[in-house]
């Protein structure tokens, strides 16, 4: 990332995150907020930062399996890493458009081809929209009435989130699985450079372009023959998900709410986050807080649950993440990789 485009995604999250300190806590008693933090029980709370660690910590898992099943050497200490660099990235940028592109420059650092760590990153992203779309669907299918009247204030913004991950998924699906397509992508593009004089030696250049290419198609279509490797990560996507949401759960067990509580709580949160993900602020910050307010109504407790439940889910996991962004810096970010050897043919 330029420094340019670092301070504008810092000057959205700052703006984004006043505005909405602004929404949550105006006309709000802070006394009484405070009353009510004091008396929650801290325990649930650092179970809830417990469950956003193995939550970053599953997508190291699918990432290590995805590039183990492709044959690829990986250090399950750097698919750590990979992770944390491609969730702080997610949770600044807007869309959360940041984390793969990140992760792809930090996995070329290790010798991984771009072609194969663009397939694994696609993959973890179908199934990671595809699980949250899963119970989505589900949700409003086959929904209470007590679960639909609470959902109702917000159902707009669940359909749209649904529309917006499904057209994402099938691209994406496209994408993986249709590689000639990618290939005619990317040969147009670099007739595009080549007419604009930014390609110096075209011949070599597309020559490597095409070792890529091929490197792609042979990935995809491993993937393509080997679907029990998807509905693997499919599966463990799933848990990992339900860790995140369970946060919510545990943020209402601090504050006294009965442990049965946990299938409706869990599944407004998978909607909140439906439709939420893929609005273009960083991390949904704002909505996420204002969809909180409107479905979950507990009077008083409603506002110190949320300040909880956001703060561990996403500000710890941004902490967290950049944190081990640093570290991961000096462990892979400082290695010579073999895109400065492409930037020759532009």
């Amino acid at each position: 990332m330029s420094k340019k485009k670092a301070f504008i995604n810092a000057l959205i999250l700052v703006i984004v995150f006043t505005l909405t300190m602004i929404y949550v806590f105006k006309d709000q008693n802070f006394s009484e907020i405070a009353g009510y933090l004091k008396n929650a029980d801290p325990l649930f709370w650092i179970l809830g930062v417990l469950c956003v660690v193995i939550f970053i910590m599953s997508e190291s898992i699918i990432i290590y399996y995805l590039l183990y099943t492709a044959k690829q050497k990986a250090n399950i200490g750097h698919c750590f890493l990979y992770s944390f660099i491609g969730f702080f990235f997610s949770c600044v940028t807007p869309s959360a458009s940041g984390g793969q592109p990140a992760q792809v420059v930090y996995m070329k650092k290790d010798k991984l081809p771009i072609s194969v760590s663009t397939v694994v990153l696609m993959i973890v992203t179908v199934t990671y929209k595809a699980v949250i779309v899963v119970i989505g669907t589900l949700a409003l299918l086959f929904a209470s009435d007590e679960l639909r009247e609470i959902i109702d204030p917000v159902k707009g913004w669940i359909i749209l989130g649904m529309i917006l991950n499904v057209t994402t998924i099938v691209a994406m699906l496209i994408l993986i699985f249709k590689p000639s397509m990618v290939e005619r992508l990317v040969k147009f593009i670099i007739r595009i450079m080549d007419r604009l004089k930014l390609v110096k030696r075209k011949e070599q250049f597309l020559k490597k372009v095409e070792n890529s290419l091929n490197q792609y198609q042979g990935v995809s279509a491993y993937f393509k023959t080997h679907k029990l490797v998807i509905w693997n990560v499919f599966l463990m996507t799933f848990v990992q998900r339900i860790i995140l949401f369970s946060v919510t759960h545990l943020v209402f067990c601090s504050f006294g709410f009965p442990a049965n509580y946990f299938i409706r709580t869990i599944t407004i949160q998978a909607l909140i986050s439906l439709s939420v993900e893929m609005l273009p602020v960083p991390g949904g910050m704002g909505a996420a807080e204002g969809m909180f307010l409107k479905v979950f109504k507990f009077g008083d407790l409603t506002v110190p649950a949320m300040i909880v439940s956001r703060g561990i889910s996403y500000y710890t996991q941004l902490i967290i993440s950049a944190i081990m962004m640093v570290v991961a810096h000096f462990v892979i970010g400082r290695k010579k990789d073999e895109i400065d050897s492409e930037v020759d043919y532009l």
